[in-house]
C-alpha cells in the first residue's frame, strides 16, 4: 500500500467537472498537496451537487465529463506527481428519476423475475414494491397512462408487459409496484433505504455478483493505475461490513483504503478489517477538544438553563432516538420485528426499537465488538423491564445466529437511529456549546485534556499510522475555523453569556435551543449574510424537530425564524454590539485556527484539506460547505508565500495557507520525518497554554492553545520547550533555534512552529 502524503477533497459537481479539477492540479501541486480526493464520480442523478445519489456505477459520469475526461485528469495528476482518491457508495442508489436506473426501472418493470430483484434489499414477502410518491394515496386518481409508462406529474414508471388497458388506476393495481403516499411508505416501505430517504434504495452489495457489478468499474481504474485510494461511504449500512472490506481490499490489494465510521470517544475501529483507518472525525473529535477549555463547561450549563434550554445530555438524545423508532424508521423496526421469533408483535417491536435507542455507539459487528451488544441490552433493560421476556428472546436469537438476518438486520439499522437521532436530531436540541457538536462528538464531554490528547495521538501513531485526519469535511455541522472562534468561547463564559442575556432581551427566537444556537453560529461565522444565516436556521430549526419538521410545518414560527436574521443584522445597535464581541474573539480564534491545522497536518495519519479551507473558512452545515471556492484568491496568495513572503495572521487567511503550504510540502518531500510519536512537555509559568509534540527524532511541533486564558496570565514569560540536543529550524520562518527556546521568541512571529532538526 502507498499511502499519500495527504489529501485534498474537492466537491465535483457539473459545476466543477473532471476538466475543471485538473485545471487545479497544478495549484495543488504547488500546494503541497499528495493526492486529489473526489466526492464520487460514477453517474448520479441528473444535477447532483453531491455524487452519492448513484444511479449507474458502471461509468464515470456523463455530467463530470465521462470516461475521457476522468482519464485526462488522471493523466494530468499523474504528470504532476500526484495520486488520486474517490469515494464510493457501497450501501445505497438513487431510485427518484426510474428511468435514469436502468436496474431499479428492470425491477419495477418485471417485478421479482426482474435479473436485477436481488441486486436491491427488498422484502417481496409483503406484496407488491411500495413506492412512496404520491402526496397522499388519494392521489392515484391524477395518474395517468402515456405509452408504456404509468406518469405521475413529472414521475414516470415502466408498465410491465401484457398489463396495459383500461383507467390509468386499473394499469397502475397491475403492477410489481403500488404507487402511495409518503407518510403511508415511512412505515410501510418493505425496501432498505439509506436512513429516512427514500429515493436512495439500499443495495445487497454483499452478494457477489452485486457486489462485481457495482465494484468493477472503480477496481478497473485501481488497476489501471488511475486510482491511489478509496474512501468508503456508509460502511454501517452493510449487511457485512468486515466481509465487505475484505472482499474490497482482495480486489484493491495496493490501494489506500479509508472508511467513513464513525467512532464514539473510547470505541476502535473493528481490528478484522482489512483497511488503513477511518475518515478522520476521531481525530476532529480530539484535535478540537483540545483547543476547549473544559472549565467553561459549568458557566455554559447555567446559561443554556437560563435561557430554557434543556441540559442533561443523555436524556435529550434518548428522546431523540425514540422519535427516530416511532416516527421516522417506523418500516425498518416493524420489518427487524418480523424476524424475532416467539414474540408478540408489539413487544417483538418495542424490544427492537429500545435496543436500538440504547446503543452506546453507531452499531456492533458481531461477534466482533460483543460488548456493545450486552451494553445495549443492558440499559434497554433498565429502561423497559418490562420488556424483559422478550429481550432475552432477541438476545438470544441474535447471539445465537450472528449471521442471521435478525442479527445483520438490527446491527444496520442501529446506526441510522443513532445517526438520525444523535446528529440530525440531539446536535440541534441541546445546544449549550455548539463547537462540541459534530459528527463523531460527544457534546456531553466538555473538552479533551492534553494528557488524554498525547495518550490518543500515540494510540493512532501505533495502531493506524495511514488513517485519515480531518477537520472539515462536507458533512461537518461546521467548518473547522468557526469551531475554532467558538473554542474562544470556553475561555470567556461569563462574557458571552452576558452577551446571549442581552442580545436575547432585545430579538430573541421563540425556542430556547435554537436561539441559542443562532447567537453561537452568528459569533461563530461572523460576517454572514442574513440569506446564509436564514437559510441556516431553517435547517437547524426543522432538524431539531421541537417546533417544526421537514414534513410538518409549523409556518408562523418558520416565518418568525426566516424574519430573525434580517431583523438582527438590520438593528444597527445590536449588530454593533455583536461585531464589537467578534472582535474581542476574532483574533484568539485565528490562533486556535492555525493551532488546530498545524497539528492535524504534522500529526500522525495522512492529512485532509477540505476544498478552501487552506484560507479562513467559516462555513456552516451543508450546503453552506459547498459554495464555489474563489480559487483565484487562493493562487495570488499562494505564489506570494511561493515567492517567500511571510504573511501577517490577519482576515486574509494568508498565514493559514502558509502554515498548509509549509507542512504539506514537508510530507511530501520527507515522509521519513512523520513517523511515530512523542509527546513534549514545556516548562515555565504557562507552560499549559503550549502543545508540543515529537514525529521521529528531527521533527517537532509546537502550538499555542487557550490563548486568552495566556494573555490574561501575562504572556508566556519564562516558558520553555525543552527539545532534543541539536539546532532546530523553524520550517513555518526560517529561523533557526536551540534545543531550548524560550515560547515568547519561539511564537513571536506566528503561534505555532514546525521545527526540524539539523541539516534536514
Amino acid at each position: 500500500m502507498t499511502k499519500p502524503s495527504s489529501t485534498y477533497r474537492v466537491q465535483l459537481r457539473p459545476e466543477l467537472t473532471f476538466t475543471d479539477a485538473a485545471e487545479l492540479v497544478d495549484y495543488l501541486r504547488d500546494l503541497g498537496v499528495g493526492a486529489l480526493y473526489t466526492s464520487p464520480v460514477l453517474d448520479a442523478t441528473p444535477g447532483s451537487t453531491h455524487g452519492y445519489d448513484v444511479v449507474d456505477p458502471t461509468r464515470a459520469r456523463p455530467e463530470l465529463g465521462g470516461e475521457e475526461a476522468r482519464k485526462a485528469l488522471s493523466a494530468r495528476l499523474k504528470e504532476a506527481g500526484l495520486g488520486l482518491v474517490v469515494d464510493i457508495v457501497p450501501n445505497h442508489m438513487a431510485v427518484e428519476v426510474p428511468k435514469t436506473n436502468a436496474w431499479w426501472w428492470d425491477v419495477l418493470r418485471n417485478g421479482r423475475e426482474s435479473a436485477y430483484a436481488g441486486y436491491f434489499d427488498i422484502d417481496w414477502s409483503r406484496g407488491r414494491l411500495l413506492l412512496p410518491v404520491l402526496g397522499d394515496d388519494d392521489a392515484v386518481a391524477d395518474l395517468a397512462v402515456e405509452g408504456d409508462e404509468l406518469v405521475y406529474y413529472d414521475h414516470r414508471f415502466p408498465i410491465a408487459p401484457g398489463t396495459d388497458g383500461g383507467s390509468p388506476q386499473e394499469v397502475h393495481d397491475r403492477q410489481h409496484y403500488e404507487l402511495v403516499g409518503w407518510r403511508r411508505g415511512n412505515a410501510e416501505l418493505n425496501y432498505r433505504r439509506f436512513f429516512d430517504i427514500t429515493n436512495l434504495a439500499a443495495v445487497s452489495v454483499e452478494k457477489p455478483e452485486v457486489f462485481a457489478e457495482t465494484h468493477g468499474e472503480v477496481l478497473r481504474w485501481v488497476a489501471d493505475g488511475d486510482v491511489q485510494g478509496l474512501r468508503v461511504d456508509h460502511p454501517d449500512g452493510l449487511a457485512d461490513p468486515g466481509g465487505y472490506m475484505t472482499r474490497l481490499r482482495e480486489g484493491a490489494p495496493g490501494a489506500w483504503l479509508v472508511v467513513e465510521k464513525i467512532l464514539h470517544p473510547g470505541e476502535a475501529l473493528p481490528q478484522s478489517w482489512p483497511v488503513d483507518g477511518t475518515t478522520g472525525y476521531d481525530a476532529l473529535r480530539e484535535i478540537a477538544g483540545v483547543f476547549v477549555d473544559p472549565a467553561a463547561a459549568p458557566a455554559f450549563t447555567r446559561l443554556a438553563g437560563e435561557l430554557g434550554g434543556r441540559t442533561d445530555y443523555h436524556a435529550v438524545e434518548e428522546q431523540a432516538r425514540r422519535l427516530v423508532t416511532d416516527r421516522i424508521l417506523v418500516a425498518e423496526v416493524r420489518r427487524i420485528a418480523a424476524l424475532l421469533t416467539g414474540v408478540e408483535t408489539e413487544a417483538a417491536r418495542a424490544a427492537v426499537a429500545e435496543v436500538m435507542i440504547a446503543f452506546p455507539v453507531y452499531r456492533s459487528y458481531l461477534p466482533e465488538g460483543g460488548e456493545n451488544w450486552a451494553a445495549a441490552l443492558e440499559l434497554a433493560r433498565s429502561r423497559r423491564p418490562d420488556l424483559g421476556a422478550a429481550l432475552d428472546a432477541l438476545d438470544t436469537q441474535v447471539r445465537g445466529e450472528p449471521e442471521g438476518e435478525l442479527a445483520t438486520r438490527i446491527q444496520q439499522t442501529s446506526g441510522m437511529v443513532v445517526a438520525k437521532g444523535t446528529e440530525d436530531t440531539t446536535f440541534y436540541r441541546f445546544t449549550r456549546f455548539a463547537a462540541l457538536n459534530e459528527v463523531g462528538g460527544n457534546p456531553d464531554r466538555f473538552g479533551l485534556g492534553v494528557a488524554d490528547f498525547h495518550g490518543l495521538a500515540e494510540n493512532r501513531a501505533a495502531a493506524y499510522p495511514a488513517t485519515m485526519t480531518t477537520l472539515t469535511t462536507h458533512d461537518t455541522k461546521r467548518s473547522e475555523d468557526t469551531r475554532a472562534r467558538l473554542a474562544v468561547l470556553s475561555e470567556v463564559p461569563d462574557e458571552f453569556a452576558a452577551a446571549v442575556r442581552r442580545w436575547t432581551a432585545r430579538r430573541p427566537i421563540d425556542e430556547p435551543a435554537l436561539n441559542l444556537l443562532a447567537w453561537q453560529t452568528l459569533v461563530g461565522a461572523w460576517p454572514i449574510s442574513a440569506e446564509r444565516l436564514r437559510d441556516y436556521l431553517d435547517k437547524a430549526a426543522k432538524e431539531s424537530k421541537l417546533r417544526t419538521t421537514w414534513t410538518d410545518h409549523d409556518e408562523p414560527f418558520e416565518r418568525a425564524v426566516a424574519a430573525w436574521p434580517g431583523q438582527v443584522l438590520g438593528d444597527a445597535e445590536l449588530a454593533a454590539d455583536v461585531e464589537a464581541f467578534v472582535e474581542r474573539v476574532r483574533g484568539p480564534g485565528w490562533v486556535n485556527s492555525l493551532g488546530q491545522k498545524l497539528v492535524q497536518l504534522a500529526g500522525p495519519g495522512v492529512p485532509d484539506v477540505y476544498q478552501g479551507t487552506e484560507l479562513w473558512d467559516f462555513s456552516l452545515v451543508d450546503p453552506d460547505n459547498r459554495r464555489e471556492v474563489d480559487y483565484g484568491v487562493r493562487r495570488e496568495i499562494l505564489a506570494r508565500v511561493l515567492a517567500g513572503e511571510q504573511p501577517e495572521v490577519d482576515e486574509t487567511g494568508a498565514a493559514k495557507l502558509l502554515v498548509v503550504r509549509k507542512t504539506l510540502t514537508l510530507r511530501r518531500e520527507r515522509p521519513e520525518l512523520f513517523t511515530g510519536y512523542r509527546p513534549l512537555h514545556a516548562e515555565g509559568a504557562a507552560a499549559e497554554h503550549l502543545l508540543a509534540f515529537q514525529r521521529g527524532e528531527d521533527l517537532a511541533v509546537a502550538v499555542t492553545r487557550l490563548p486568552v486564558g495566556l494573555a490574561r496570565g501575562g504572556g508566556w514569560r519564562d516558558t520553555v520547550l525543552p527539545l532534543t540536543e541539536g539546532v532546530w529550524t523553524d520550517v513555518l520562518t526560517g529561523r533557526t533555534v536551540g534545543d531550548r527556546p524560550a515560547a515568547a521568541s519561539l511564537f513571536d512571529r506566528y503561534p505555532v512552529a514546525l521545527l526540524v532538526r539539523g541539516d534536514s
